[in-house]
């Protein structure tokens, strides 16, 4: 490792190390840094990609790390009433269940390709400032104390994000959009192999409960809860174990592994840069509210922060003014997505199991050739407008 750098990237998940692989082909010298001893171990996640934003994002495809590709998602009610989001009315959101592991780990070897040095059980301890500027970073690398300076900082530590907080940059969230969440990867279950499938309700409170399957008899089986619905630690298990022993397609499943940890699913920050740095994916609040999806869009601000990184080396010029080509960026393609589905979570957590009911029974009679928040509601203007004032904030 050297003394100096011109980009520090803390986090070597998918969107740090994308921000690290372009920041090192726009000719920048990049450091990526990830504390735990090995890049893509222990995720907390659901595994789901969508398609079109890796592309964006320039990520080429890889079988090496797809355990299955998606024919759609399936939504489905308390009493049992379904709706599929096939590729024809989501396009590109349609995508891949993978192996994160596997994942990372490329995402990594691409940043590598790219010339960017990187280092594992590396934790960032806090910034080294002159007159109030970002000069550098203390470090604990392999447990020996390490200094390095850089012009420019790319916060991806994740849903626990220090970076963001210790710059300035606020990044609390309301207790609302905090989701706690456990699953298992569950084994000897029957369920669809090329459809994700969602359950809301009052399973799940204030949430919902996933399928992603891995084959036809393997798949991540977790529940999210929102946080004001937590009222002990060990609530979310509870619920997931009730729904999985109530479930017959899951009477002889056998448990694999388990993990559990929080997510964020609040509106898009009014700010994620500061003066000398950019935050991308899960430390930058980028979560998918209504999924819960967070990986491509990690992705795709890292291209973009990379980029602009890059740019920004090239012009000696590191301030937050110049890092709004990086918020226009990413605005741009994810912002207005994330607010309405934040819209859409806030009411969906509201609604009674028979409101739920109502609702995809309607859509699975009336189908749909392009699914959006503004679409649905003008089903439901047309064919149930007694529910609509449930749903007046969000027209």
């Amino acid at each position: 490792m050297d003394a100096e750098y011109d980009v520090l990237v803390i986090g070597a998940g998918p969107g740090g190390s994308t921000a690290a692989r372009f920041a090192a082909e726009g000719g920048a010298k990049t450091l990526m840094i990830e504390k735990r001893q090995e890049i893509g171990t222990h995720v907390r996640c659901g595994e789901g990609i969508a398609r079109g934003l890796l592309e964006q994002a320039e990520i080429p495809i890889d079988e090496s790390w797809i355990a299955a590709e998606m024919d759609g998602a399936r939504i489905v009610s308390p009493g049992g009433y379904s709706f599929d989001v096939d590729e024809s009315k989501a396009g590109a959101e349609v995508g891949f269940v993978v192996e994160r592991d596997l994942f990372d780990r490329k995402l990594a070897e691409l940043a590598g390709m790219a010339g960017v040095d990187i280092e594992v059980k590396t934790s960032a301890i806090e910034f080294i400032k002159e007159d109030g500027k970002l000069v550098g970073m203390k470090l604990i690398s392999k447990g020996e104390p390490v200094e390095v300076r850089a012009k420019i900082f790319i916060g991806a530590d994740g849903f626990e994000s220090q970076v963001g907080r210790w710059a300035g940059i606020d990044t609390t969230l309301d207790v609302k959009d905090i989701m706690t969440c456990v699953q298992y990867r569950l084994t000897n279950i029957e369920c669809d192999p090329k459809y994700t499938e969602f359950y809301a309700g009052s399973a799940a409170p204030n949430g919902y409960i996933w399928i992603f399957p891995k084959s036809a008899t393997t798949a991540n089986v977790g529940i999210g809860m929102g946080g004001q619905a937590v009222k002990q630690g060990g609530d979310p298990k509870k619920y997931l174990d009730e729904w999985i022993a109530n479930n017959p397609k899951m009477k002889n499943a056998k448990q694999l592994d388990m993990i559990a940890g929080g997510c964020s699913v609040c509106a898009p920050l009014d700010s994620i840069v500061a003066d000398n740095i950019m935050l991308v994916g899960d430390a930058a609040r980028m979560i998918d509210p209504m999924t819960g999806g967070g990986i491509a869009h990690a992705c795709l601000a890292g291209r973009f922060a990379g980029g602009v990184a890059a740019e920004g080396i090239k012009n000696q010029d590191y301030s937050k003014e110049f890092f709004q080509k990086y918020e226009k960026l990413w605005r741009a393609e994810i912002e207005e997505k994330l607010f309405l589905n934040w819209m859409a979570k806030e009411k969906l957590v509201t609604i009674s199991d028979e409101v739920f009911d109502t609702l995809i029974k309607l859509l699975s009679e009336v189908g749909m050739d392009n699914i959006s928040v503004i679409n649905i509601l003008a089903v439901i203007k047309e064919r149930h407008p007694e529910l609509i004032e449930e749903f007046q904030d969000l027209i």
